[in-house]
């Protein structure tokens, strides 16, 4: 598939390009606008490529957001890493994604929050994410705290994340697990495993 710019999107790109190589050298292209707080916890990132209107919420320490080599995120990606996102090498996400490891208050446990106080005013718990190598995310997928997903994944369009996925699968939905690929067999076979 070749990209035919018209001339104000090659201007737009090539001042993207400039920008990025000034401020995150080490990405491929970073496209405009994009809003990133708490900078110094990003890391990795080697060949990211991104969208445009992109944000990552980060906490400000080092090492919170883990990108690995050659990714590339659609627009709107929105990422909220307190604790610790990773997400591993030649990772492809569609637009729209959010992946975040905070939450605003806890809902399990002996101390939960009370519907009474406002969100905003909620303690946040966070709890790792991480995402394997060589994933295929797609449109609108939200990824909550405590996943991880495994190598060589696709996860469907629209799909909510909110328990950890095997290597080699397909999922589609609320962690509903259809395929995972066969080593032996070369091909993606129907998921014989337990999927909720």
């Amino acid at each position: 598939m070749s990209n035919q710019y018209s001339l104000s999107e090659l201007i737009k790109t090539v001042y993207s390009l400039i920008l990025t190589k000034i401020t995150l050298p080490n990405a491929r292209l970073i496209r405009r606008p994009i809003y990133i707080r708490g900078r110094k916890s990003l890391t990795g990132g080697n060949g990211l490529t991104t969208g445009r209107f992109c944000r990552f919420d980060l906490s400000g320490e080092k090492g919170r957001l883990f990108i690995g080599d050659n990714c590339e995120f659609g627009d709107m990606t929105h990422i909220v890493a307190h604790e610790s996102v990773k997400i591993g090498d030649n990772v492809l996400l569609a637009s729209k994604c959010f992946i975040s490891d905070t939450n605003h208050g806890c809902y399990r446990g002996s101390t939960q929050d009370s519907p009474q106080t406002p969100p905003n005013q909620r303690q946040l718990h966070s709890d790792p994410v991480m995402i394997g190598d060589n994933v295929w995310i797609g449109e609108n997928v939200v990824i909550l705290a405590g996943t991880s997903i495994g190598d060589g994944c696709i996860i469907g369009a629209n799909s909510v994340i909110t328990k950890s996925i095997p290597d080699h699968c397909i999922v589609v939905g609320n962690n509903k697990i259809i395929k995972q690929y066969d080593q032996s067999t070369k091909s993606w076979e129907r998921y014989r495993g337990h999927s909720s």
